[in-house]
């Protein structure tokens, strides 16, 4: 897929060939064989990224601890993004 719907579009709007698309985009690198999990490493954390079936689940690691939030497919990809950005 060449382009992404606009950045205001809910994800649930989003097919998964653009998902993935920009989740790359953001650096992530998809885990293995699983079109579902995707990593994302940052300099002072990293996350995982996981397309679930309601919502989208993103875990931070950083300093030792974990953090997970969960984001519904309702949300817009720019506040998904801003929030997945901004790390834990």
């Amino acid at each position: 897929m060449s382009t992404l719907p606009s950045a205001e579009t809910p994800l649930y709007h989003h097919p998964l060939p653009a998902l993935e698309a920009w989740l790359r985009q953001l650096g992530a690198r998809q885990d293995g064989p699983h079109a579902i999990r995707w990593d994302l490493h940052r300099t002072e954390w990293s996350a995982r990224i996981e397309l679930e079936i309601e919502e989208l689940r993103v875990s931070w690691h950083h300093e030792g601890q974990d953090n997970v939030r969960y984001f519904p497919y309702g949300l817009s990809r720019a506040d998904v993004e801003a929030a997945i950005l901004a790390g834990p």
